[in-house]
C-alpha cells in the first residue's frame, strides 16, 4: 500500500510526527507531502496569485509553500504522478475539527482534495484537553486508539467523493469510551463569541470565538460524541446538493 500523508499545521508538526509512526506498519511505501508553515482555517482554498515552491526534507518528504489543498495537488499532479497513493491520511490535527469545522478545516480539505481525485481519505483530529484552546493538546489518546480506528476503515468501502472525519476526544487514552460512528453536528453560531481588546497602541482587535452545540436527540452528532469521551466517526459527502429540496425550487421556475 501506498500512502500519503499530509496536514494543515505544518511539515514539523508534532501530529504529523505521530501520524508517520502510526501509518508506517501499514504501508510500503510512505509519502508526506505538507504545508512548509501553519495553514489552520485555510479551509479547501487554492494558491492561484502566485507560484509553489516544494522543498525536499528527504526521501519521500516534501513541503509546499501553500495551502493544505496546494499540497495534496501538487503531491498527486507533480511528485506522485506515476504512482498515485492508495490512501491519503491527514493530520494528526492539532485541535478539533467538528461540527462545521469541516468547511475551514485545512486538515478536512486536504482529504477532501484526494477524495475530488478519487482516493480513499481520512481526516484525524485530536481534541484539546482545554476545550477551546491549542495549548492544552496531547496526542495520548489519538496514538493509543488511532491505529485500530484506522485499520477498521482500511476495510471498509467508501462511495466516490466521500472521506471519513475522525476526532479523538480529549481525555486519558485509558478514558476513551469506545469508538461511535456519528453525524456531523452543528453550533449556533447567532451567538457567535466575539471579543474585543485594545492593544498597546490604542487600537480596537478582534478574536473570534466558537458558537454553542446545537443539541440533538440521543446525542447523536460528532460534537455531543466526543464531548462524551467517544472517538467520532463521521463519513463526509462532498455533494452539499440538497436534494430533498430540489422539487420544490424547481416549482418555483416552471
Amino acid at each position: 500500500m501506498r500512502i500519503l500523508l499530509t496536514n494543515d499545521d505544518g511539515i514539523h508538526a508534532p501530529g504529523l510526527e505521530l501520524l508517520e509512526r502510526l501509518a508506517a506498519p501499514l504501508a510500503d511505501e510512505l509519502w508526506v507531502v505538507a504545508p512548509a508553515e501553519e495553514q489552520s482555517g485555510a479551509g479547501h482554498s487554492l494558491t492561484l496569485t502566485r507560484p509553489l515552491r516544494i522543498r525536499k526534507h528527504g526521501e519521500r518528504r516534501f513541503s509546499v509553500t501553500g495551502t493544505p489543498t496546494d499540497a495534496v495537488m501538487l503531491a498527486l499532479g507533480q511528485l506522485m504522478k506515476e504512482a498515485r497513493p492508495d490512501l491519503i491520511l491527514s493530520g494528526i490535527n492539532r485541535g478539533a475539527n467538528l461540527g462545521e469545522d469541516v468547511t475551514y478545516s485545512g486538515t478536512v480539505s486536504a482529504a477532501m482534495e484526494g477524495a475530488l481525485a478519487g482516493v480513499p481519505a481520512i481526516a484525524l483530529s485530536q481534541c484539546s484537553m482545554a476545550p477551546g484552546t491549542s495549548d492544552g493538546v496531547r496526542f495520548d489518546a489519538a496514538e493509543a486508539h488511532g491505529p485500530d480506528v484506522i485499520a477498521r476503515l482500511l476495510d471498509a468501502p467508501m462511495p466516490p467523493r466521500s472521506l471519513v472525519n475522525v476526532n479523538f476526544p480529549p481525555v486519558e487514552a485509558s478514558d476513551v469510551r469506545g469508538v461511535k460512528v456519528c453525524a456531523q453536528g452543528f453550533r449556533d453560531y447567532s451567538r457567535l463569541n466575539i471579543v474585543e481588546r485594545t492593544d498597546p497602541r490604542g487600537f480596537r482587535y478582534y478574536w473570534f470565538g466558537t458558537g454553542e452545540t446545537v443539541e440533538t436527540p440521543g446525542h447523536r452528532t460528532d460534537l455531543e460524541v466526543v464531548a462524551d469521551g467517544f472517538v467520532a466517526v463521521t463519513p463526509l459527502d462532498l455533494d452539499l446538493t440538497r436534494h430533498d429540496q430540489l422539487d420544490n425550487l424547481a416549482r418555483r421556475f416552471d
